[in-house]
């Protein structure tokens, strides 16, 4: 008789079974669905690949008009003038940094402390349960919903602040859309930050408290260095998810094709230029210089989700 579990961990041929007795043909059965089932889950991967060089490659052959009159130009100029064919990055490629960035900066500690509040204070019952349907609420928000609220709450705060500063009282800029993003993207940091911290083995934190340590000095000297791979893994999904927002970054932004100034200054992301300009391109080029600009944001997005993963692996795995 044939041991299943043998077969299944060091493989056999299912063709070379003999089917004299029931059990042999249940067992050629189980294997043949066994070969069907593997062979799927290696065409989806296949999939996917093909999807993703589909799309690169689509965006680099509709962008190839741009490539050729701009070049590599195009990358660190700041003009922007359809009429002449004079198109510039540099601008669009800053806005989406810098705004990414400063959002991550605003929600980390937000999305920090409600995760380790909602897996290790209140793991369960009505708070948690409350405040994790609130966080699922706020992911499933539509970003233009986000963008409405953020010209009739946020901006009036923004402009009288900058006020009493002295600014130029814009209303919408830079500060304003990170402020968006920063509530648009803490659903999905506490939503992975709260499942990694519950994971934390227990043995960990009673050998802890059992020592004398405190609530705090567990989770700074346990539970923090124990899933900072983790944590770091939620704010990356973050970042990804603050780099290609558009519609409320566009409603917010202020839609400037000049470098910002500061933080309050209004500005343009990649996403946002390709969202209010697509529409009304005319001409190969500019249409093509769009198309470059998506393919500069997936490149763009690439690098840093490559470069977070190095991160991992160097700093934290070692």
């Amino acid at each position: 008789m044939i041991n299943l579990n043998e077969v299944l961990t060091k493989g056999f041929d299912y063709k070379s079974i003999t089917h004299k007795s029931k059990e042999n043909k249940k067992l050629a059965n189980v294997l043949r669905f066994e070969n069907i089932f593997q062979k799927g889950l290696g065409l989806t991967g296949i999939i996917l690949i093909i999807i993703l060089l589909s799309i690169f490659i689509t965006l680099a052959i509709t962008s190839m008009p741009s490539i050729k009159h701009l070049g590599i130009k195009f990358l660190y100029s700041k003009e922007w003038n359809p009429v002449t064919d004079e198109f510039g990055a540099l601008p669009f490629l800053l806005g989406t940094l810098l705004t990414s960035l400063l959002a991550l900066i605003i929600s980390t500690p937000f999305a920090l402390s409600s995760a380790i509040f909602l897996g290790e204070y209140y793991p369960a019952g009505i708070v948690s349960n409350i405040l994790k349907n609130i966080i699922e609420l706020l992911a499933s928000i539509p970003s233009v919903v986000y963008g409405f609220w953020g010209m009739v709450v946020l901006v009036p705060i923004i402009r009288n602040i900058e006020l009493k500063l002295h600014v130029l009282p814009y209303g919408v800029g830079i500060l304003t859309s990170s402020i968006i993003l920063a509530i648009m993207i803490i659903p999905y940091s506490v939503s992975l930050s709260r499942q990694v911290i519950s994971m934390v083995p227990p043995s960990l934190k009673e050998g802890a408290y059992s020592l004398g340590a405190t609530r705090f000095e567990v989770i700074r000297k346990i539970i923090i260095p124990h899933t900072r791979s983790g944590l770091f893994a939620a704010v990356l999904l973050a970042l990804g998810r603050a780099l290609g927002e558009t519609m409320a970054v566009t409603m917010l932004i202020g839609n400037s094709h000049y470098i910002p100034k500061n933080i309050f200054s209004p500005g343009n992301t990649m996403a946002s230029v390709i969202a209010n300009e697509f529409t009304e391109a005319t001409g190969n080029v500019y249409l093509s210089v769009l198309i470059e600009m998506g393919l500069l944001l997936f490149v763009v997005t690439t690098l840093i989700n490559i470069s977070g993963r190095q991160i991992i692996k160097r700093y934290i795995f070692h």
